[in-house]
């Protein structure tokens, strides 16, 4: 990162060189105004120098909440840097938009490489906890393309812990080694320990007692196992996306000239989504938060995150929080052929590449809402969140073969002059 860069809403880096390209309310009076960009100046300056400091990534370090959060308990009191922040906001030229409306996007996807997309935001704070309570493996639970358990794995590396991982996969695989694509490469590579269920056992026993099971059996051999539920999903994980609305709430901050009538994101286990619309209703944002569900119905979602918000203990509604939509199709991680054309669309017209099972189904709810209501949308400013996924995609190769670009060899006519060693081979 550049010497003062910071991200702001509308550009990947923006360089802080001067106070001048802070954009600010022009009707300040001057000492106001220099005040101001000197502050936000600073602020960017404070930023980058956290963030690139040697020795910064992977520390932990102690953690307190935004001011408008502090009544919510149990707060964390430490987390553990595992991610690249702040994630940029950048405006997304989707087709087809209503009159006046404008689709933003946060870039959640690119919080780090083996270690990326929302999930990461959660790992900080769980990460942390498991070592303060002297842990030394974790255990979570997903299915067997789970970003969350890719995740986990590579977290637990990075800080010193042994990873199980209890993978949920169809009764016909599950005797079978589970190979080396997407997901399950990065886990293999890291070492995680993987045990693999039916889709059927899985169903009738469920992950809390399935990764008890675990748990019992490692207590038993001497290990310090510490459990993460599916997708991180609990009251210390939902953190995680309240601390991101502090940082949305800042890059706005620093920008001066945009405001976010809605967020837009998947939902697949509730944590997002919860601290998403608990900090945007706490905070000074207060845009109306839309999910997509990819897996469960809406009404269990409400219920989970009216769970995680009794968890903070706040005394706020989930119904009056978050709006929430059915978006799963034929069922988690299962495509429609025009669902995965839409992500190639997507990524033809744009250069952003969603996922098939999360961001990938939630922008398309999202567009095709926006088709069927265009007066619900039209004029309003979207953020929408992408939480990443991206190696989801290589279990869906065969399904995008036919919707890949072309390609052709070279058409190099006999009179191009050719020598031996012309071309270097680097």
């Amino acid at each position: 990162m550049a010497r003062g860069a910071h991200q702001a809403p509308g550009g990947f880096w923006t360089v802080a060189a001067a106070p001048t390209r802070c954009s600010l309310p022009h009707s300040l009076p001057i000492p106001l105004l220099a005040a101001a960009a000197a502050a936000a100046w600073m602020a960017g300056v404070s930023a980058a120098s956290t963030a690139g400091k040697i020795g910064s990534f992977l520390s932990k370090r102690p953690y307190a909440p935004p001011s408008w959060a502090s009544h919510l308990s149990p707060a964390p009191s430490q987390t553990f840097s595992l991610g690249h922040f702040p994630t940029p906001i950048h405006k997304w030229n989707l087709p087809n938009l209503p009159n006046g409306t404008e689709v933003w996007i946060k870039r959640d996807d690119i919080s780090g490489m083996q270690l990326s997309g929302n999930k990461v935001r959660k790992l900080e704070f769980l990460m942390a906890d498991a070592v303060a309570q002297g842990a030394d493996c974790v255990i979570t639970v997903g299915g067997i393309q789970s970003n969350h358990c890719r995740a986990t794995a590579v977290a637990a590396k990075y800080i010193n812990l042994d990873c199980y991982l209890i993978l949920r996969t169809s009764k016909l695989l599950v005797d079978k080694d589970p190979g080396l694509v997407g997901n399950l490469l990065v886990e293999r590579l890291v070492g995680a320990h993987i045990d693999l269920v039916s889709k059927e056992e899985y169903g009738k026993i469920g992950s809390v007692a399935l990764a008890d099971l675990l748990k019992k059996k490692l207590l038993e051999e001497g290990r310090k196992p510490y459990v993460i539920p599916v997708g991180g999903s609990n009251s210390l994980g939902t953190w995680g996306y309240i601390e991101a609305i502090r940082e949305i709430e800042h890059q706005i901050q620093i920008s001066g000239d945009v405001q976010f009538d809605d967020i837009v994101v998947a939902c697949g286990s509730g944590g997002t989504i919860a601290g998403l619309a608990l900090g945007s209703k706490l905070s000074s944002l207060k845009a109306k938060v839309h999910a997509f569900s990819v897996c469960d119905d809406p009404g269990y979602f409400h219920s989970y995150v009216q769970d995680l918000i009794d968890g903070l203990h706040s005394d706020l509604r989930s119904h009056d929080l978050v709006n929430i939509e059915n978006a799963k199709g034929l069922g988690y991680a299962m495509n429609t052929a025009e669902e995965l054309k839409f992500v190639k669309d997507i990524a033809t017209a744009t250069g952003i590449v969603l996922d098939p099972v999360y961001s990938g189904k939630a922008a398309y709810g999202m567009l095709k809402d926006m088709g069927a209501n265009p007066a619900k949308w039209e004029g309003r400013k979207i953020l929408f969140v992408h939480t990443g996924g991206l190696l989801g995609l290589y279990d869906k190769v065969d399904e995008l073969s036919s919707l890949s670009g072309s390609w052709r060899r070279m058409d190099l006519e006999e009179s191009v002059p050719r020598k031996d060693g012309t071309g270097k081979m680097f």
